[in-house]
């Protein structure tokens, strides 16, 4: 039979053991954009990527974004027609209240003089009345009468958006054999306010450095070389999550990344930005180390699979607007 001695020390024993356990327990990924959709794709912010042979799945959505969802299909892009305010406004809805209610009361805006005032004040107060309502009337026959603004529908990805993609191979090897690209699989036709961008096999060398340059940047914590590869919105995100790593005491050592296979999703102008999605799949070294001790935490999967927008000015260098996890 245990005695309360005895009890103790093993209630000890296993709060010791569970604390233990609790300690080494696996921290959440922290490979940057790992928590989930964030950043900037212009007016497709909150539309999702076409399909592509490399990420059939939808991604996840952007979840942290500067872009503003606009009233339409959630797309900040495209607008909705904006409703009219309530018939003749609250200025003539006083007037109109405050006539009948006086016509019906005796009063009005004249009453209380009596006599041949009262019965010209009614009189003035029913011309009032039929005056706002011709008015009224006319002008909302006007409003009906109006051509409705057409609204877009979302955009997706049609086929001159993705010109280019055919052979556009990036010279270099992944696990398996050679990376490339290839063509999103065409949609639907849909009704494009932007215009289509070409996209080269020079873009799909651009993908692959910047691939390479962020990753590696952000496992040595170089906030100055995201800034070269980021747009200020990115950089912002990053900053957060390697200050998170620092209060928790660990880092994340990001290598060997290659590209194992990558199609380009979508291709668009708005104004004088250019913009592509591209979805990766790559294989990565990730570990999450101790700072004080160098000890691993956490090893991370060896392979991962993302969508990754970059922005340009037109005929400028391409850098990361936006990353999106795959499915």
């Amino acid at each position: 039979m245990l005695t309360s001695t005895t009890r103790r020390k093993r209630t000890a024993t296993i709060l010791a053991l569970a604390a233990s356990l609790a300690i080494a327990a696996p921290i959440v990924e922290a490979r940057p954009g790992s928590g989930g959709g964030m950043g900037s794709r212009g007016s497709r912010t909150y539309a999702p990527p076409s399909a592509t042979t490399t990420a059939p799945g939808a991604p996840a959505p952007i979840q942290r974004s500067q872009t503003q969802p606009g009233p339409a299909m959630g797309n900040p892009g495209m607008t909705a027609p904006v409703q009219g305010r309530r018939f003749g406004g609250g200025f003539f809805a006083g007037l109109l209240g405050a006539g009948l209610l006086g016509a019906l009361l005796g009063g009005g805006f004249f009453g209380g003089l009596g006599g041949i005032a009262s019965f010209l004040g009614l009189i003035l107060q029913v011309g009032l009345v039929v005056l706002i309502v011709s008015f009224a009337v006319r002008w909302f026959r006007r409003r009906q009468g109006a051509p409705a603004t057409p609204a877009y529908a979302r955009t997706g990805d049609a086929g001159p958006g993705n010109s280019g993609t055919n052979g556009g191979g990036l010279g270099s090897s992944g696990l398996g054999g050679a990376a490339s690209y290839g063509t999103a699989r065409p949609g639907p036709a849909q009704a494009q306010p932007q215009r289509p961008v070409d996209i080269g096999p020079g873009d799909f060398q651009s993908f692959e450095i910047a691939l390479n340059g962020v990753q590696e940047a952000y496992g040595r914590e170089d906030v100055v070389a995201l800034r070269n590869l980021a747009t200020p919105e990115m950089v912002g995100y990053f900053v957060e999550e390697l200050r998170g790593n620092e209060a928790k005491g660990v880092v994340n050592r990001l290598s060997d990344v290659k590209l194992l296979q990558g199609d380009l999703s979508e291709s668009w102008a708005e104004g004088n930005a250019e913009y592509a999605t591209v979805a990766m799949r790559y294989a990565i070294k990730d570990v999450t180390m101790d700072r004080r001790s160098n000890r691993v935490v956490e090893t991370g999967e060896p392979e991962a699979l993302e969508l990754w927008t970059f922005v340009r000015e037109r005929g400028g260098r391409w850098i990361l607007s936006a990353i999106q996890q795959g499915r």
